[in-house]
């Protein structure tokens, strides 16, 4: 009898033991707001005419790539419905990008690339293209990865406004080049204001552990509508020295790495004890 008093009591307290145990492991989609940061490539496609003039697309002013980062936000919907909203900042990856700028400003710069600084020496100048942009979209997450409905195929257009220019650079210990000081760079800036639509496929994983390891890669297509904003452009390859009427219409190819971190929801596993 003692034996099998002993037998019962251990089972006893075995069964609670490993009720406690248990765990159910049930892969959930997350619904939460979400933020992260970007880096990439971006680089122009097509180009030598746009709005009726040569030497006008973004191909034709500055030579490619040119270095992408962005900051962006996002909900998710458990449906794997996204809304986003991105800020971009780009500029030419070559620290000297702006092409054929002897033809272009004839008037500032010599044969050889310089220009006449205050006290008649040769002055150095660095310019590259600047980019700015701020876009809200949708996009939807389908699910590739068996266990994991939170990350698979993502598929996304995006949409807003844009700016573009040329940026005009000199050492500060440097003697100014007076042709281009303001406000006499906004003759040769080639600021133009605009529409950016964004379409886009990548992969996206979010882990089902760990807050943070979300990530993504996308590859971009962007069309750009712009137009310019300085009241007088002197361009002597784009045959311009006054207003530009034009409207411009570019391509933008764009790789870019996304770390992504949720802020609130659930995990993606249910635990039940």
């Amino acid at each position: 009898m003692k034996f099998f008093r002993k037998i019962m009591i251990l089972t006893l307290l075995a069964v609670p033991m490993g009720a406690g145990a248990q765990l159910r492991v049930s892969v959930d989609t997350l619904e939460c707001p979400i933020v992260g940061f970007s880096a990439g490539l971006m680089g122009p496609l097509g180009g030598s005419a746009s709005g009726g003039l040569k030497g006008a697309t973004m191909a034709d002013l500055y030579d490619p790539p040119y270095l992408d980062f962005a900051l962006e936000a996002a909900y998710k919907w458990k449906s794997n419905w996204l809304l986003t909203l991105d800020g971009d900042f780009w500029f030419g990856l070559n620290s000297d990008n702006l092409l054929q700028r002897q033809e272009r400003m004839g008037d500032v710069f010599t044969s050889h690339g310089y220009a006449m600084t205050w006290g008649g020496y040769d002055g150095v100048v660095t310019m590259y293209n600047r980019g700015l942009s701020v876009r809200a979209g949708v996009g939807r997450i389908v699910p590739v990865f068996k266990g994991n409905p939170n990350s698979g195929l993502l598929l996304r257009v995006n949409g807003g406004w844009m700016n573009q220019m040329t940026r005009f650079v000199q050492e500060p210990t440097q003697t100014p080049v007076p042709s281009l000081q303001p406000p006499y760079t906004r003759l040769y800036d080639h600021l133009r204001n605009g529409v950016i639509v964004t379409e886009s496929v990548g992969l996206i994983y979010m882990s089902n552990q760990s807050t943070y390891v979300n990530v993504k890669l996308e590859l971009t297509l962007s069309e750009c509508f712009t137009w310019p904003s300085r009241p007088y452009t002197i361009d002597k390859v784009m045959g311009l020295a006054g207003r530009d009427e034009n409207t411009y219409f570019d391509l933008l190819w764009g790789l870019r790495l996304s770390w992504m971190f949720p802020i609130t929801g659930k995990r993606g596993y249910d635990y039940y004890f």
